[in-house]
């Protein structure tokens, strides 16, 4: 069967355009993989570096887990089961769904495990995983300490999204902590809000 000039040419320019997206689709990914570690390699290196000329460097997960028993669960349950309820007698669909979609996402953060989190203090500021809290952005610190409750340093920053920043203390020595924080920063009281008593009087 003869083919003419541009008919030819039209075929041979669709058959490299097939070629080349098979070639690309089959690099791609694997090029991407490779890309990806090698960033992921380097970022280690660096934060290594800087975990490495820490003044202080501990490991903690990321927030304490509390035991919480069958009564626990059955009075949370209990309460959203009477906001939903209230919100389905009042004709509040969005209300309805919104505390459903509450209690779901809660039970399966509440019953996950918290990742572990490398912690330090460098002479620039404080480290949490891969944030950097910076001295210079920092007005004051708090340490709530109460064994077997709450252990954590209470960061009083600039910010004014998150004004507060909790870095959990684990099992490392507060007054280690404390004496080296107060070489960069100032120690001021802060008194609970009423989100962290909220929080443990429900244990999370």
């Amino acid at each position: 069967m003869y083919i003419s000039g541009p008919e030819q040419e039209q075929k041979k320019e669709a058959e490299q355009k097939e070629k080349m997206e098979k070639f690309f689709s089959s690099t791609k990914p694997e090029e991407d993989i490779n890309k990806a570690e090698e960033e992921k390699s380097f970022r280690n290196e660096a934060m290594e570096k800087i975990f490495s000329g820490a003044l202080l460097r501990w490991r903690a997960p990321e927030y304490e887990k509390y035991e919480r028993g069958r009564k626990w669960y059955l009075y949370v349950a209990l309460v959203l089961l009477a906001i939903i309820g209230y919100a389905v007698y009042t004709d509040s669909p969005i209300m309805a769904i919104t505390f459903v979609l509450i209690g779901v996402v809660g039970y399966i953060f509440l019953n996950r495990e918290p990742r572990t989190i490398d912690f330090a203090v460098t002479q620039d500021g404080i480290i949490a995983g891969r944030e950097m809290y910076d001295f210079d952005n920092i007005k004051s610190f708090w340490i709530f300490y109460e064994p077997h409750d709450i252990k954590v340093v209470s960061l009083h920053t600039k910010s004014m999204l998150m004004p507060f920043v909790h870095i959990p203390i684990h099992d490392e020595d507060p007054v280690e902590i404390r004496r080296v924080l107060l070489e960069y920063i100032p120690e001021a009281k802060q008194d609970p809000s009423l989100v962290d008593t909220f929080e443990r009087l429900l244990g999370i």
